[in-house]
């Protein structure tokens, strides 16, 4: 792993783990990247509320939650999380252990908090276990988070306060914290076009000279993105926003299709978008 201590932080969006025709699953997915997962490795995973609102259809006649929004992506997040993670373990190879890591801002804002999620991390690396990390929306609300960002924001010392509630920043936070040679970040599409309508336009290789020259290309890049796979995320924008910092302690960034295989993608094999400094 020369001088990073992971091999990558892989990161995969609730809509890549889905068959939104059908309103289900994707085992093919859970399945192709399970396999190719092993300690070293660090999964960021969406999906909670997505698995739990099908699985909530399911069992009450498709019937979907009705009232506030936030207390039904909270319902939701608690049904569907322990079903992410026993698919999870269905596919993951039984040698290895998997261990649930769920965060929230208020963890990645306080430095001891912080730190000991870096030696959870590291203690899993050396123990066999791939550690299995999620936004953990159904104890978070945002009403509060929203009050504890700004306080912090206040009271703080002007260093960068994170959310987390994007994982795409959640992948990035946890890429710096531990220091991982690629950060990974599977999605729907192969990755980022300067015309999304025309599959010929897909960037393939961006290459900065310096943080800064970095920066300044993919400020560029946003301006080709649009649109976001579902409601509450970011979509392409956000992925190269929050790969920023990751990119400035010379991560390489890797974004691709979840439906190819993990191994394919780190090593060069599938055309995707990638981010580097060099």
């Amino acid at each position: 792993m020369s001088h990073f201590e992971f091999d990558a932080i892989v990161k995969i969006g609730s809509m890549a783990l889905l068959r939104e025709k059908d309103n289900d699953l994707d085992y093919n997915i859970f399945s192709r990247l399970g396999y190719d997962l092993k300690p070293g490795m660090i999964l960021v995973t969406s999906g909670a509320a997505e698995i739990g609102r099908i699985d909530y259809m399911r069992r009450n006649g498709g019937r979907e939650l009705r009232g506030d929004k936030e207390d039904i992506k909270t319902d939701y997040s608690a049904q569907g999380q322990s079903i992410l993670m026993e698919t999870y373990r269905r596919f993951i190879p039984s040698e290895y252990s998997i261990r649930q890591v769920l965060v929230e801002h208020s963890h990645m804002n306080d430095s001891e908090k912080a730190e000991h999620i870096r030696h959870l991390l590291y203690r899993a690396a050396n123990q066999n276990a791939i550690p299995i990390v999620n936004y953990n929306d159904a104890v978070s609300s945002e009403e509060n988070r929203k009050f504890e960002i700004r306080t912090l924001m206040q009271n703080g010392d002007g260093g960068h306060i994170v959310e987390c509630v994007d994982n795409d920043e959640t992948a990035a936070v946890i890429t710096q914290l531990v220091g991982a040679e690629k950060l990974i970040l599977l999605t729907s599409t192969e990755g980022i076009y300067r015309d999304p309508s025309d599959p010929s336009t897909l960037i393939e290789t961006v290459v900065g000279s310096s943080p800064e020259d970095i920066n300044a290309k993919i400020d560029k890049m946003i301006r080709y993105c649009n649109g976001t796979s579902r409601d509450g995320s970011n979509g392409a924008s956000a992925k190269l926003q929050f790969a920023k910092e990751a990119l400035s302690m010379g991560t390489t960034v890797m974004i691709a299709h979840a439906r190819h295989r993990l191994r394919d993608i780190m090593s060069g094999k599938i055309p995707c978008t990638v981010l580097r400094v060099e």
